[in-house]
């Protein structure tokens, strides 16, 4: 680990157990970050820790359901509290219901999306703005999606509506916050090969997986924007297999 251009930062990353999570975890902690993740299940989070600490980096688990607004600013206290600072928040957890569609989503359905996927997002940016503005700075990565860009049918009401919503609120941080020295970075993906394929109505086959992109590939992206330097805003990145079966359906 000779690279480690974000050596003494402090990440704090949501739905870190799996996929685009994951992987931007593991490619901050690469990059010489203290990373805090966080998550519904202790046991994939034990799984990534121990995957990130057996290539020599820092990595620490804060247990949590991101709908839950009292429990998401207990954990970002306690991580201030721990750290001092949290200079970089991933907004990575997220989900969808398979009965998604207008004819078959339930109240119920909806309200899980939204909660999870978009007020979640809004419960931790929310808890770590004062810190960032007392420090003058810092970077907000929020995961939204291809659907959250352009209309698609294969995702849904409650999805499309979360992540075009993900995008306003990215756009009004970096209006607001930019005084303050506070980015927020988009990044919009087409389909990605994680386990949230698995909650589709159309099971996905293992050919069409591989050519999606891969959460490797995300990583990369999550650690391509960490690593600009603080005057530099990637407001948002629009990101896609190069087939992209979300251009014909």
């Amino acid at each position: 680990m000779t690279d480690q251009p974000l050596s003494g930062q402090v990440v704090w990353v949501t739905g870190a157990g799996s996929g685009i999570g994951e992987a931007g975890a593991v490619a901050l902690a690469e990059a010489g970050a203290v990373v805090y993740l966080s998550g519904r299940r202790a046991e994939p989070l034990e799984a990534v820790v121990g995957r990130i600490r057996d290539a020599g980096g820092q990595a620490l688990i804060a247990l949590l359901d991101v709908a839950d607004k009292a429990e998401v600013k207990r954990v970002a206290d306690e991580i201030l509290a721990a750290q001092g600072r949290i200079d970089i928040l991933i907004n990575s957890a997220g989900l969808n219901v398979p009965e998604r569609a207008w004819n078959v989503v339930s109240p119920e359905g909806w309200d899980q999306v939204i909660r999870v996927d978009l007020d979640g997002a809004f419960y931790c940016t929310h808890a770590v703005l004062p810190a960032m503005r007392k420090a003058g700075g810092g970077l907000i990565i929020n995961v939204s999606s291809w659907a959250g860009r352009y209309d698609t049918r294969l995702t849904g009401p409650a999805y499309n509506s979360a992540k075009h919503a993900m995008l306003a609120m990215n756009a009004s941080l970096n209006i607001e916050e930019g005084q303050n020295g506070i980015r927020a970075c988009a990044i919009c993906p087409g389909e990605v090969n994680t386990p949230i394929l698995d909650r589709r109505p159309v099971p996905v086959s293992a050919e069409d997986k591989a050519r999606m992109l891969q959460s490797e590939d995300l990583g990369a992206t999550i650690r391509f924007v960490a690593t600009m330097p603080p005057h530099v805003c990637l407001n948002e990145i629009l990101i896609s297999p190069t087939w992209n079966r979300l251009n014909v359906i």
